[in-house]
């Protein structure tokens, strides 16, 4: 058993043994070889071919994507072949970082530009992304409990951003706004999952250090108060929709969503909060 962030008890679900190679871009990019080894690519061209390599696993990436994120719109009269040479230093690194033998066949050459062959269990993203859709069958199928396991073994995964480290290019930083949002996502269903388990007061802490982080989002502070008047804290969820008006108004000269306004009539009229 261990603890999630916000401090209730799930099973451990452990994973499989894995590929000799572990990719890892939720965070900081690594490459994590036999017996931890880590390594993270040097210069930050190669860094940035790795990193769209992952985002696009499985996919052929074509050398003009390829230059596009390198150079965006001035790229050099070498930039195909400045290309190519880039990945053999990739593929070299890999090589001497993490053992003989163990990136072998793990980029390779296509027709049109080049492909990441990733193994179950090797690069982080892929793991998230089915323990992700497992959690939300499991949420649309009334298992709670299940969903949570999923969905915290889902976000147990993340280090940071999105390649936090990489200086991203335009084709780079659409495919990391995407996997961030799909880390909201989650974040959202497993919120409605401890919240369907009446997991109110564990979720406090956690839901506060989300608006902290984003406070603009309107669902995360709409949760916050409905979880303080489940237990029983009417007064603190009155003045978190206080606290959410006054960002709301500074920040965008808004005022808070209907949901928000029926929460706080809720509890106003001293309505019952099951």
């Amino acid at each position: 058993m261990h603890y999630t962030q916000a401090g209730f008890r799930i099973p451990d679900i452990s994973p499989a043994p894995g590929p000799t190679l572990a990719l890892r871009i939720l965070g900081p990019l690594e490459a994590v070889g036999t017996g931890g080894l880590t390594h993270r690519p040097r210069g930050p061209k190669v860094g940035k071919l790795l990193a769209l390599l992952a985002v696009r696993a499985h996919d052929i990436v074509e050398v003009d994507t390829l230059v596009d994120e390198l150079w965006d719109d001035a790229p050099p009269p070498t930039a195909v072949s400045t290309v190519r040479t880039h990945i053999y230093h990739l593929r070299q690194e890999l090589e001497r970082a993490l053992g003989p033998g163990i990136a072998r066949g793990v980029i390779t050459t296509e027709a049109t530009g080049y492909s990441l062959r990733t193994e179950p269990g090797m690069l982080d993203l892929e793991t998230f992304t089915r323990l992700h859709a497992q959690g939300s069958a499991e949420l649309r199928a009334g298992r709670r409990e299940r969903a949570l396991e999923r969905l915290d073994a889902a976000l147990g995964l993340w280090r940071g951003r999105t390649l936090a480290d990489v200086a991203q290019g335009r084709v780079l930083a659409g495919h990391a706004a995407r996997i961030d949002e799909l880390r909201v996502r989650a974040q959202e269903l497993r919120i409605e999952a401890a919240m369907g388990l009446g997991l109110h007061r564990e979720l406090v802490p956690e839901l506060r250090h989300l608006i902290a982080v984003d406070p603009l989002n309107e669902w995360l502070h709409a949760r916050l108060i409905d979880a303080l008047h489940r237990c029983g804290r009417r007064g603190d969820a009155l003045r978190a929709f206080h606290d959410v008006r006054a960002v709301l108004a500074e920040e965008l000269g808004l005022e808070p969503s209907a949901d928000l306004r029926r929460l706080q009539h809720d509890i106003l009229a001293g309505g019952s909060a099951a």
